[in-house]
């Protein structure tokens, strides 16, 4: 077992000019050495490079989460393009179903009635350019 004990708070001593007199004599004091130890060179060249190490951090800090938006975007747009040229494939097969000989055949004859003409039926017409040429 253990025992526990209540301790009444201390009193603390009551506030008289004098009192408050010697604790802001002190505090100017102290603050005065702060002051004097923050202006000598060392320590302005330690809080210089403390300064540029917390600013380079937060560069670093800042351009990781640029890098993974841009990273991010760069995916996404990986997959966009990769859906274009699934796409583009297909309508290049389609393109080259819908423009086979034998088809456009077929629906010319089909559709429009029309028939590959016999050799009798074929005139060769000479170009006027060729024929001064020739000399004919």
């Amino acid at each position: 077992m253990s025992a526990v004990t209540l301790e009444k708070p201390a009193r603390a001593s009551a506030l008289s000019r004098e009192n408050v007199r010697e604790r802001v004599s002190d505090a100017l004091k102290l603050s005065g050495r702060i002051f004097h130890t923050l202006s000598e060179p060392r320590v302005v060249v330690t809080l210089g490079l403390a300064a540029l190490l917390i600013g380079s951090a937060i560069g670093v800090a800042v351009s990781a989460h640029q890098n993974r938006n841009l990273s991010n975007t760069l995916s996404e747009l990986q997959a966009e393009r990769d859906g274009y040229q699934r796409q583009w494939s297909q309508l290049l097969l389609e393109q080259s179903a819908l423009s086979a000989h034998g088809r456009i055949e077929r629906k010319a004859a089909e559709e429009l009635g029309m028939i590959v003409p016999g050799r009798e039926h074929i005139v060769l017409v000479p170009q006027r350019g060729l024929a001064r040429a020739g000399g004919l």
